[in-house]
C-alpha cells in the first residue's frame, strides 16, 4: 500500500508542478535535468512526498518557466 502526501498543501504543490510540467511536454526526468535536481526527488515531490525547500522551489519555477507564487499561492500549513 502507498503512503499518503505529507499533506494537502504538499499534494497540491505536486499536483501544480506535475500540471505544469505536462503543459510544458516535459518528462520527470528533463524537469529534473533543467532544474538541477534528481528525477526520483522530482517524482516524489509530485507525488506530496517531500517538504520541498525555497531554493528547490525556486528551481522548479525557473525550469517550469512559471512564477514560484503560482506553485504556492493559496496553499495553507498543515495544522498542528
Amino acid at each position: 500500500m502507498a503512503t499518503p502526501p505529507l499533506s494537502v498543501a504538499a499534494q497540491t504543490f505536486g499536483e501544480r508542478v506535475r500540471a505544469r510540467r505536462h503543459e510544458l511536454g516535459k518528462s520527470q526526468e528533463q524537469l529534473a535535468d533543467d532544474c538541477g535536481l534528481h528525477w526520483t526527488f522530482v517524482g516524489q515531490v509530485e507525488r506530496g512526498k517531500r517538504n520541498i525547500s525555497l531554493h528547490n522551489i525556486l528551481k522548479l519555477a525557473e525550469a517550469l518557466k512559471i512564477d514560484p507564487g503560482e506553485l504556492v499561492r493559496g496553499l495553507r500549513a498543515p495544522s498542528a
